[in-house]
């Protein structure tokens, strides 16, 4: 099989965040400048990365697909602070998500462990504030996945849906791992011109922040570098000022 080009993350200083979203729609971070961001150590954001180990299969997938384990929970973020809300059902209009739109999902809530850490609230915080530099003044409806996608049957689909928007303000997608695979290349595209940019996040706690009425992202699928299964971790959050989609 002949090599496929890898293209490396078009990471921008934490300095230029606010102004490289702001005229792109989107901007890549390096780990050091998303702990920085966060206001945590390194060590603090690497501490959960255990918790991907203990996600539940989601049995949702219409393409009969046994790639996906994940878990869900929601906040709101006014100010500095950061609610839980009581567990609630993940909804996309079909309008954003062709596959699985209008379906009332329930996961499985992020685990108490988990949300005990402190790298968390800080993690949500901070992306919470760097939305609200570029929207001032919202009350941020937070959506926060924990995704596992592995190769057990062969392939898995980060994206199942294609190319996408959420349907939300902002979009923050997060690496947590790669392990054993070759495929996983995020793709973004501008929404409303013909442009669009391919890279591989394979840094830890590397991020991708979106404004996402702006552009259009995928993820190719992913496939075993060799004859164990192999898996891609991440965690999405997403900001959306009115309401819960599915809310109003």
């Amino acid at each position: 099989m002949p090599p496929v080009a890898v293209f490396a993350p078009p990471a921008v200083p934490l300095a230029t965040l606010d102004s490289q979203l702001r005229e792109r729609g989107y901007a890549v971070l390096a780990a050091a400048d998303v702990a920085t961001l966060a206001g945590v150590a390194p060590d603090a954001l690497a501490q959960l990365a255990p918790a991907w180990d203990d996600l539940p299969p989601d049995h949702y997938l219409k393409d009969g697909g046994r790639y996906r384990r994940r878990r869900h929970i929601c906040f709101i973020a006014e100010g500095a602070a950061l609610r839980q809300v009581p567990q609630r059902m993940h909804y996309q209009p079909v309008e954003y998500n062709a596959l699985h739109g209008g379906m009332e999902r329930w996961f499985e809530p992020v685990a108490e462990g988990t949300l005990a850490q402190p790298a968390w609230p800080a993690l949500i915080r901070a992306l919470a504030q760097a939305c609200w530099r570029q929207a001032p003044g919202l009350r941020w409806h937070v959506e926060a996945h924990q995704f596992r996608i592995d190769t057990t049957d062969g392939v898995g689909r980060p994206t199942p849906e294609g190319a996408h928007r959420d349907g939300v303000d902002f979009v923050a997608v997060l690496l947590v791992s790669r392990q054993g695979i070759r495929g996983g290349e995020t793709r973004v595209f501008a929404a409303q011109r013909r442009e669009g940019e391919r890279f591989t996040l394979s840094e830890p706690w590397s991020l991708l922040l979106m404004e996402d009425a702006r552009v259009i992202h995928e993820s190719t699928p992913i496939l075993p570098l060799g004859d164990e299964p192999g898996h891609r971790d991440t965690l999405v959050l997403t900001f959306r000022a009115d309401a819960f989609l599915g809310e109003g």
